[in-house]
């Protein structure tokens, strides 16, 4: 099986590693590595740290403003399914496959913007911007970040070889502040 290191020090981004009960390193410690190799400039990890929640947030955004049919059982609850439901209910699927513990924690973080779509939405309605044009703007300016701190970086992003790795640089920052609160993912 894989197993990517960083060259200098022979760790993978220095996350501690988790072996597999066969002995092998997990899948989601192996997309970690990897991930890790185009993201050790300190600057282009910060921009990462701002851009990759804007960039989760804004596409919620985005699919949740994509009409959605009336659905009558929904009753009051009409609006809060959405395409961004199943959008949602995909990716911390996969996120359960790769760390039960990470999918969680990505869930709190999907409540947290769900709720800030909600409010946005809430402007909206009360005469403010659309809902779509606001993240929109979010999205650009985020992608826009993104690619300069892989300038910076020197290295291009690495969903540019698979696209899976739009899916993991979100949950690559949450395994951070797991092993900083030494809480095993």
């Amino acid at each position: 099986m894989f197993m990517a290191t960083d060259k200098k020090s022979g760790n993978s981004g220095g996350a501690s590693q988790k072996l597999a009960s066969d002995g092998q390193k997990r899948p989601v410690d192996i997309y970690f590595d990897k991930y890790a190799e185009s993201h050790q400039n300190a600057t282009n990890k910060s921009i990462h740290w701002i851009c990759v929640p804007l960039i989760v947030f804004s596409l919620l955004g985005l699919v949740w403003a994509i009409p959605f049919p009336y659905i009558k059982f929904l009753g009051q609850y009409n609006g809060f399914l959405n395409w961004a439901s199943f959008l949602i209910a995909f990716s911390i699927y996969y996120y359960y496959k790769l760390s039960p513990v990470l999918s969680y924690l990505m869930l709190i973080v999907v409540f947290a913007f769900s709720y800030g779509i909600i409010e946005l939405d809430g402007w909206q309605k009360a005469g403010g911007p659309a809902l779509w044009q606001v993240c929109l703007v979010i999205f650009v300016l985020a992608w826009a970040g993104q690619f300069i701190g892989h300038k910076i970086e020197g290295k291009k992003p690495s969903f540019l070889d698979d696209l899976k790795f739009l899916l993991i640089g979100p949950v690559w920052l949450l395994h951070f502040i797991l092993k900083k609160l030494s809480i095993r993912y």
